[in-house]
């Protein structure tokens, strides 16, 4: 199919977009790697009546390395990040979660700003946004800026924190201690596809060896990226051996809210998020190292 008619604008600077999205209200969206907006249209399972294209305004692309934190701006290509020396070095969650979104080609043209303005929960970029803290930087009309933490940022029903005429133009994120581990694991029904479910998990380690710290996300663990604070709780404090880590994935379990749907039934989605939380903890309790 053929997306609905449109008509389409590319400002060449944030306030050139505040300006369009102020003259068309509710008949605007926002574009920038279109990776699911577009097949949405061709689809028309959306119609929006005006693209506001992102790709030509200056300055929302990059990647910054700061002393405590590494700055990626919106319409950074998700390609950019995985290649990225400083992420890998930085930020090794981010750097395997966004290598394992969909294909190189999807990569190529998908944004940072994009995957976490869409939300989707059972989308990689998300859920590591979570699980290290992130912050998102949103710009509204005249330039002001807010700052939103991951967790503040998605809503328990799907929806987001931005407000009428708003862009995302960044996102912070903290670099962990060092020291801290890291995890990541999800299972799609083929190679690539969106996650049937997954998790993405940080953790550090204290001087005796047990949990200091522990951040775990989950993807596909209800209708919204989702954190499990409960599981973090019941993680801090105590060893992070083989017994500690298999109740603490048999409470994400229980914790999350999947959804079913047509690729898979809550039942199923629950079942496996068991397996694959073990994994990631698994994993993020061997890399760390303890503080001393």
């Amino acid at each position: 199919m053929k997306a609905a008619p449109f008509d389409h604008h590319a400002p060449t600077s944030l306030a050139e977009a505040h300006d369009l999205l102020a003259r068309h209200g509710p008949d605007a969206t926002l574009i920038a790697g279109g990776q699911s907006l577009v097949p949405l249209m061709a689809l028309r399972l959306a119609r929006p009546r005006v693209l506001v294209d992102l790709n030509g305004v200056a300055g929302l692309a990059g990647i910054r390395d700061e002393p405590d934190a590494v700055t990626v701006g919106a319409l950074t290509r998700q390609r950019a990040v995985e290649r990225s020396p400083v992420v890998a070095a930085r930020l090794p969650l981010l750097a395997e979660a966004v290598g394992r979104i969909g294909h190189p080609q999807v990569r190529n043209r998908g944004t940072v700003g994009g995957s976490l303005a869409l939300g989707h929960p059972a989308a990689e970029l998300p859920a590591a946004a979570l699980a290290l803290d992130a912050t998102v930087v949103l710009a509204g009309i005249g330039g002001v800026e807010r700052e939103v933490a991951a967790g503040d940022f998605h809503t328990a029903t799907g929806g987001t924190a931005l407000r009428a005429g708003e862009v995302l133009t960044r996102v912070r994120y903290p670099v962990p201690p060092a020291g801290t581990g890291h995890g990541f694991h999800e299972l799609g029904r083929r190679a690539r596809d969106f996650a049937l479910a997954g998790a993405a998990v940080v953790l550090g380690r204290g001087g005796d060896g047990g949990c200091a710290y522990a951040r775990v996300a989950v993807l596909g663990g209800g209708p919204a990226p989702r954190r499990l604070p409960g599981v973090e709780r019941a993680l801090r404090g105590g060893p992070l051996d083989a017994e500690a880590i298999a109740e603490a994935a048999a409470g994400a379990a229980a914790e999350a809210e999947p959804v079913g749907d047509v690729q898979a039934d809550a039942g199923y989605r629950r079942e496996v998020l068991v397996t694959l939380v073990r994994r990631a903890l698994s994993d993020a309790a061997r890399r760390a190292r303890p503080t001393h």
